[in-house]
């Protein structure tokens, strides 16, 4: 029996970060033994929000390919492709625009919560409005069973259910409809404190090592109540203490004590924190050096991909034209 498609994808908008492997790619890395897995560079996704400077988009899309394979992805066991490579997923998306009510458009969570938060930018476009057709055709045309999310994100893949619902009551069934893989994820504070983001440029990126690494951990904020170092002090409201309970799970109880106490200090507690560190990513480093060593391998991987992903979207095409009748050829 074939196994069950999962489909995901990242966005190239710069290194990935620890939050970004905690929340989504670690688990990807266990599904590829699990699933026939198709894991997307989503470039056209990254211009809804980002497309007035595309002066990075290559060197972003290098780094997000050395960023999965140095999470340990493999492209002998997963396809790692690039979405604007394979065009009919701007076919179907734009068909599947043709049929998809505004007001769905409209209600998407997502939506409402960027547009408040990034006024700065103008996202008010057709592409930012209408990106969950594209994310329904992203994952549709491979005919997904499950897309791994966590369940703040469940709403978007209820709205690629919907859209496939109506495409097949309107046409015949073509797709299935994709459920949710609710998968457990990690949430770290940046290092400020706020939530890891690029945009807030708090983050501790997976290639980060050595003196980048160390400056990072030793500059991040603590217990803003605790002045001297014997001061009695409030793990639960500090991240340096959310990062010593995920990379550091052994000494937590022990940490958690001495700082209460104020037996240590901020800067010996940043100090193990960066240790744990090193050796959590020293892994991932080392993959990422074989990659680094060998640049082709990027292009190899993404070509790769593209060859598997393409063979699967002229297939399933080639029915939905079928569907539709415009197949006129």
């Amino acid at each position: 029996m074939s196994r069950k498609v999962v489909l995901s994808g990242a966005r190239p908008t710069g290194a990935l970060h620890i939050g970004n492997y905690l929340g989504a790619v670690s688990n990807w890395v266990r599904l590829q033994d699990e699933y026939d897995c198709y894991f997307f560079i989503a470039d056209w996704h990254a211009l809804t929000t980002g497309y007035e400077d595309t002066s990075d988009y290559k060197a972003n899309i290098d780094e997000v390919v050395m960023d999965l394979y140095a999470a340990g992805l493999d492209p002998d066991k997963c396809c790692i492709f690039l979405q604007s490579a394979i065009k009919e997923h701007a076919e179907l998306h734009l068909l599947f625009s043709m049929i998809t009510p505004l007001p769905w458009l409209e209600r998407c969570p997502t939506y409402k919560d960027q547009l408040a938060q990034m006024d700065e930018k103008n996202i008010r476009t057709y592409g930012f409005l209408g990106y969950p057709c594209l994310q329904a055709a992203d994952i549709l045309i491979y005919k997904a069973d499950y897309v791994p999310v966590g369940e703040d994100q469940v709403p978007h893949v209820e709205m690629t259910r919907e859209i496939a619902r109506r495409f097949n009551f309107i046409f015949g069934p073509v797709f299935p409809e994709p459920e949710p893989l609710l998968t457990e994820s990690k949430v770290l504070p940046g290092l400020d404190g706020r939530k890891m983001s690029k945009s807030y440029g708090n983050t501790i990126a997976l290639r980060d090592k050595g003196e980048v690494l160390r400056k990072k951990v030793m500059d991040m904020v603590t217990d803003p109540a605790r002045i001297r170092k014997d001061d009695p002090g409030h793990p639960e409201i500090c991240p340096v203490f959310a990062y010593h309970r995920i990379f550091n799970k052994d000494e937590t109880g022990q940490i958690e004590a001495d700082c209460r106490a104020g037996a240590i200090g901020c800067v010996a507690c940043k100090k193990n924190l960066y240790n744990k560190l090193s050796a959590f990513l020293e892994p991932i480093h080392k993959r990422r050096g074989e990659i680094e060593a060998n640049p082709s391998m990027i292009r190899d991987i993404i070509e790769k991909g593209n060859c598997k992903a393409g063979k699967i979207v002229t297939e399933t095409m080639a029915e939905v034209r079928k569907a539709m009748k415009i197949d006129w050829e």
